[in-house]
C-alpha cells in the first residue's frame, strides 16, 4: 500500500472523522462526480453504503459477544472491557450516522455535496478500494485461512 497517497488523501478531504470515514467519504466523492459517464458507478456506490453499514453492525455485535462472554469467564479486566466496547460502539454509532446521511442525500443534492471535486482520481480511487478492502476482517485473516 502506498501510504503517502493515502495519507495524502486524507490531507484533501475535509472533515474531523476517522480516517475510514474519510477516506469513504473520498471514495463516495468520486463516485458521485463520476456517474453521469458510467450508470455502473450507482450500483457501486449503494453497495459500498450497504457494505460498510453490516460491516459496522457486524462490529458492534462482535464486540458486545466478546464483552459478555468475558464477562461470563472473567471479571478481573471488566472495567477495561468495558472501556474499549464502550469506544467501539461510540465509533459504530458515529459511522451509522456518517452513512445514514449519505443515504438520506438525494440524487440533486450530490452537486452540492461535491466541494473536493479534484480530490481523487481513479488511481486514487483505486487506492482507496484496496486499502479499504485490507481493513476487512477476511483480509486480515487471510494468512489463516492459506494455512488451514
Amino acid at each position: 500500500m502506498d501510504q503517502g497517497s493515502i495519507a495524502r488523501i486524507l490531507k484533501q478531504v475535509s472533515g474531523g472523522e476517522d480516517e475510514i470515514q474519510q477516506l469513504q467519504k473520498a471514495l463516495l466523492d468520486y463516485l458521485d462526480e463520476n456517474t453521469e459517464t458510467d450508470a455502473s458507478l450507482v450500483f457501486s456506490r449503494k453497495f459500498y453504503i450497504a457494505q460498510w453499514f453490516r460491516d459496522t453492525t457486524m462490529e458492534t455485535e462482535k464486540a458486545i459477544k466478546s464483552q459478555k462472554d468475558e464477562d461470563s469467564s472473567e471479571g478481573t479486566h471488566h472495567a477495561k472491557d468495558v472501556e474499549t466496547t464502550g469506544q467501539i460502539m461510540h465509533r459504530a454509532e458515529s459511522r451509522k450516522k456518517f452513512l445514514r446521511s449519505i443515504i438520506k442525500t438525494a440524487p440533486s443534492q450530490f452537486s452540492t455535496l461535491k466541494m473536493n471535486s479534484d480530490t481523487v482520481d481513479y488511481e486514487d480511487a483505486c487506492l482507496v478500494v484496496r486499502y479499504l478492502a485490507s481493513m476487512r476482517p477476511f483480509a486480515q485473516s487471510f494468512d489463516i485461512y492459506l494455512t488451514q
